[in-house]
């Protein structure tokens, strides 16, 4: 403690978003930007507005975000520092307080798996982490539930998705992925977790391969969500 407390004297850790000196007791985000980031309070919402994404498309039991995503925006600088800048442990962090959120809010019925969107190997060895498995751990962690990185898997980098239309992106994303080992899930709550939902293409196509291991449900949880 005495060696941590000198080193952040000489060495102190700096805010994601503000860039101001952190507390010994702050993680990350300085308190002031805590309470500053726009949370959604999705889970709180009798009627999730969310789900209204996927709807006519996937059944989907629970569609869930904890921040909302703005260019340039608070969350933008998060999302940033965690996939391109390898803060992996600001993505398991707050997937951890997004998890105990989910724990307090009784979801019906409970999650039992987390399965996080996967990255194609190639992409995997480059960037040398998944962001949204990282995401998925913090979140299992809290809920006391496993995070299955094996059980989605992708088969081949997506072509571009820059200005296809949201059925293109979707028709795209078909033929990436791939499940593995569906016995594990079948029967249960199962959940997908990805760090940003913008159109929806890509969870969507996970949801609709998820459906032939027979889970009791699935739902969609992302770290943000852009308006």
């Amino acid at each position: 403690m005495i060696i941590q407390a000198f080193l952040h004297l000489f060495f102190p850790a700096t805010c994601v978003t503000c860039h101001e000196a952190l507390l010994l007791h702050e993680n990350h985000l300085c308190t002031a930007c805590l309470m500053k980031l726009p949370y959604t309070g999705s889970h709180e919402q009798p009627q999730e507005k969310l789900i209204y994404k996927f709807m006519g498309k996937v059944q989907v039991k629970h569609v869930l975000a904890y921040l909302k995503f703005t260019k340039k925006g608070m969350v933008q600088q998060i999302m940033h520092s965690i996939k391109y800048k390898g803060n992996q442990d600001l993505g398991e962090t707050l997937g951890f307080w997004y998890g105990n959120e989910l724990k307090n809010a009784s979801l019906n019925p409970a999650l039992e798996v987390l399965l996080p969107v996967p990255l194609h190997p190639k992409k995997m060895r480059l960037r040398g982490y998944n962001q949204a498995a990282c995401i998925a751990k913090g979140m299992a962690t809290a809920l006391h539930i496993p995070m299955l990185e094996e059980i989605l898997v992708r088969r081949k980098e997506k072509a571009s998705q820059t200005a296809k239309k949201r059925l293109e992106r979707y028709e795209n994303m078909l033929d990436v992925f791939g499940i593995e080992h569906p016995e594990a899930i079948e029967g249960k709550h199962v959940a997908v977790v990805d760090d940003t939902l913008t159109t929806g293409a890509t969870l969507e196509a996970c949801v609709q391969l998820l459906k032939a291991a027979n889970p009791a449900s699935i739902s969609i949880i992302v770290l943000a969500n852009a308006e």
